[in-house]
C-alpha cells in the first residue's frame, strides 16, 4: 500500500486563490439549499461544552450557528436525501456533533466542490466539510483539523465478471468523479499501460459520484475507483457491487478553516478530541459502516504530502 502521497478529492493548484485576490463571484453560487439534520442518534444527543464553546470566536458564535460549505453528492459521506431533501451522511452527522460541542447549530450549504475552499477563504463559509484531504498545497490557503483517514478503493459488479485487476486495468473503462484524486491516479496508471505497449485506461468521468455508481451498476463501465468509504457505501446500498484489490494512498480528511478565523481551528480540534474521548465519534462512524477509517489523534494541519 502506498500511503499519503495523494489527496482524496482534488482541488487543482491553479484554483487555490489567495484570499486577498479572491472575489465572491469566484466562489460560485450554492445549489438549492436543503439544509441538514443529524440522523445519527449519537450526534443528535451531543450537548454544548461551555469550556469549548468559549473558544469559538465572537464573530462566529454571535448568531449561534456555523455556516458550512459541502458538495452533497458524495454518499455515504454527504448527499441529499431524495425524500426529505436534507443534506445527510456520516460526515454531516459528525460535523453537526462538532458544532453542538461548541454550542453552535450547523447550517450546511450545498455547493460545487471546487468552490468551497475559495468560499472558506472569502468568509462565505466558516467551515468546509466535504471529504477534503488535508494536504500541503491546500494548507497554503486554509487550515485543517483532521478527523478521518481514507484511501482509494475499486469496485466491480459482484463476482467481478470482467476480471478487473486495479493493478492491470489496461484497456478497461473505469468510472471516476471529476475533481477527485482518482482522475489523476487513472492517468498515471494509463501512462504505465501505454509505456508498456498496452492500451491505455479509458477514464469515464462524471460530475457526481452517484452517476459513477449508476454507470457501474448498469454495466456502462467495467469498474470504478473512489474513496474507500464511498465505494463501501455504494456496495452496501446497491447490493450489486464488491470491492476489488487493496486500498492504497491513504491520507487524512480534514475540516477546512480560514487562515483568519482566529481560534476556530483550536476549538474544532478540541471538539473532535472530545467526541473521540466520549465515544460519540466511533459510534457515528460505526453506525455508517465506515469505522475502518477512524483515527485516534486528530491534529491541526496533518498533511502527509
Amino acid at each position: 500500500m502506498t500511503t499519503g502521497s495523494l489527496r482524496r478529492r482534488l482541488f487543482a493548484a491553479g484554483a487555490l486563490v489567495l484570499s486577498g485576490a479572491l472575489t465572491l463571484s469566484a466562489c460560485g453560487e450554492s445549489d438549492d439549499d436543503p439544509g441538514t439534520g443529524a440522523k445519527n442518534s449519537a450526534a443528535a444527543a451531543v450537548g454544548a461544552d461551555a469550556k469549548l464553546a468559549a473558544m469559538v470566536p465572537d464573530a462566529i458564535k454571535s448568531d449561534g450557528k456555523i455556516v458550512i460549505g459541502t458538495d452533497a453528492s458524495y454518499p455515504p459521506n454527504e448527499s441529499v436525501d431524495p425524500a426529505s431533501r436534507k443534506i445527510v451522511g456520516w460526515d454531516v452527522d459528525l460535523a453537526t456533533a462538532v458544532g453542538a460541542k461548541l454550542g453552535l447549530k450547523t447550517e450546511f450549504q450545498n455547493a460545487g466542490f471546487d468552490t468551497i475552499i475559495p468560499g472558506v477563504q472569502s468568509g462565505k463559509y466558516e467551515l468546509g466539510v466535504s471529504s477534503f484531504t488535508d494536504n500541503k498545497e491546500r494548507e497554503k490557503v486554509v487550515d485543517f483539523v483532521t478527523y478521518y483517514s481514507a484511501g482509494t478503493s475499486w469496485a466491480a459488479l459482484k463476482g467481478n465478471p470482467k476480471g478487473i485487476n486495479p493493478d492491470d486495468a489496461c484497456g478497461k473503462n473505469i468510472g471516476v468523479q471529476q475533481g477527485t484524486v482518482q482522475v489523476d491516479d487513472l492517468k498515471a496508471r494509463s501512462k504505465k499501460c501505454v509505456d508498456a505497449g498496452k492500451p491505455g485506461i479509458n477514464a469515464v468521468v462524471r460530475k457526481q459520484q452517484t452517476e459513477v455508481n449508476n454507470d457501474l451498476v448498469a454495466g456502462k463501465v467495467d469498474a470504478m475507483a473512489a474513496d474507500t468509504p464511498i465505494v463501501g457505501g455504494a456496495a452496501k446500498k446497491t447490493g450489486k457491487l464488491e470491492l476489488i484489490g487493496q486500498t492504497y494512498d491513504t491520507a487524512p480528511y480534514g475540516y477546512a478553516i480560514g487562515k483568519n478565523a482566529g481560534q476556530l481551528k483550536e476549538a474544532v480540534l478540541a471538539a473532535v478530541k472530545a467526541l473521540v474521548a466520549d465515544g460519540t465519534y466511533k459510534k457515528i462512524l460505526t453506525d455508517a459502516g465506515v469505522e475502518q477509517g477512524a483515527i485516534t489523534d486528530p491534529v491541526i494541519n496533518g498533511a502527509q504530502s
